[in-house]
């Protein structure tokens, strides 16, 4: 039955066809830009697509605190210690330190594929569990979530979040959403630096948004990928979740550690939801276990090792908020070093939402056209809804930048209509 091994036969049209069907994905609109700017050999090139840090020099940072944890946790920890240790520290960092929760257990909490894992794991948990729900998504959100719970197969709904005219949080508009939806409806939410806006609501608007919730009776999911970078203060940046925790709510958080441990290789993330009692977290979370082991079984143990040891060491972890408040503050400098460029310049634009916004992003107000004039004339990547990553800002290229942007908005930040 070997003899014709050493042959070459012909690929059979049926097996020749087996993925004739299948055509090619989209590019992804955050992934896709860095795609292209590695290919660009200009050596004046920006990536302001990317939504990690980098430093003064544009490159990837590996933050101390991390350094200082690898160092110590050779060997340390088995695989189930690592997830029990990661769930525990999360939860104290998402919902406070002495939180009756963590005493009350009344958390289910899984380790997860840093934020989109935990998104993607609540959106399954969702489609099994509430068949008939849909999620509200704001607009604009991270274009992720929409992918995730699609792929979930969980109806999508929007809610308005974002006033274009003002550059501000459409605070009427979005209440108005959340009284209309039907009683019971599942909400994401972004309790701190908001992507792609950098626009949160105030602690007052956070009350008045979570009374409404209450009144009817809907479940807040929130998406916490960027927990420091808001305020550089990891407890200011959780005000969200500690006013629904005070006011009774049972909620839902994804959490990352992508961002503000730089940790984006690792893949580390947290799925918690607060339960009514210990009988039902359990229940919950061998839930969550289930789906999970279809999915991913467990995530890699070393990224969950670092984090733990970050948050568990008492010297590591003071140096890592140290940390994430520089981080924080080098680009507030570069929102005002940008900012104050431009008005030299004379641009006939508004820029005071650089500054006004905070967290990672700017969301600039870039119509596509300019986009496309950035990308082309000047070699600057960014998302097509005008999306600016603050943390691809320097020193070195933020002069380039602010010329850039003062020539495709010379006639302001209104689209020209299409021809023909």
């Amino acid at each position: 039955m070997w003899r014709n091994l050493g042959t070459k036969r012909p690929i059979s049209k049926s097996r020749h066809g087996w993925w004739q069907n299948v055509p090619i994905a989209p590019k992804d609109p955050i992934l896709g830009v860095t795609e292209t700017f590695m290919a660009d050999t200009n050596p004046n090139k920006i990536n302001l697509g990317v939504g990690s840090y980098r430093d003064e020099e544009g490159k990837p940072v590996v933050l101390q605190c991390v350094r200082k944890a690898a160092a110590l946790i050779d060997g340390e920890f088995q695989s189930g210690e690592s997830d029990l240790s990661l769930v525990v520290e999360s939860v104290k960092l998402a919902y406070g330190e002495n939180s009756d929760l963590v005493q009350e257990t009344r958390v289910a909490g899984v380790p997860a594929l840093s934020g989109t894992g935990a998104c993607r794991l609540f959106a399954e948990f969702q489609r099994r569990f509430q068949p008939e729900s849909s999620i509200y998504l704001p607009i604009p959100t991270w274009s992720n979530h929409h992918t995730i719970w699609r792929d979930a197969l969980v109806p999508q709904r929007t809610y308005r979040y974002y006033d274009s005219e003002s550059k501000s949080l459409h605070f009427a508009a979005l209440m108005n959403d959340i009284k209309n939806a039907p009683e019971r409806s599942l909400f994401l939410l972004h309790p701190c630096a908001h992507n792609p806006t950098g626009i949160d609501p105030s602690e007052e608007q956070w009350r008045e948004i979570s009374h409404l919730f209450k009144v009817k009776k809907h479940f807040p999911f929130f998406d916490m990928a960027y927990q420091g970078f808001a305020t550089g203060d990891l407890q200011k940046d959780a005000k969200a979740l500690r006013i629904f925790l005070s006011d009774g709510h049972l909620i839902g958080c994804a959490q990352s550690f992508t961002k503000n441990m730089g940790l984006s290789g690792q893949r580390v993330g947290c799925l918690s939801i607060v339960c009514a009692d210990e009988r039902q977290a359990i229940a919950v979370k061998s839930q969550l276990q289930h789906i999970a082991r279809a999915m991913y079984s467990k995530p890699p143990v070393h990224g969950a090792l670092l984090v733990s040891k970050i948050l568990n060491d008492q010297d590591l972890k003071a140096l890592w908020v140290h940390e994430v408040k520089g981080m924080v503050d080098r680009i507030s400098r570069m929102r005002t070093t940008l900012h104050v460029k431009l008005e030299k310049l004379g641009s006939s634009v508004d820029w005071k939402h650089i500054v006004k916004q905070i967290g990672m992003f700017c969301y600039s107000g870039l119509k596509p056209e300019h986009v496309d004039r950035l990308t082309r004339e000047f070699h600057i990547y960014m998302t097509y809804d005008g999306r600016l990553s603050m943390a691809g800002v320097t020193t070195a290229n933020v002069d380039y930048l602010a010329n850039a942007l003062y020539e495709v908005t010379k006639s302001g930040l209104v689209a020209k209509p299409n021809s023909g």
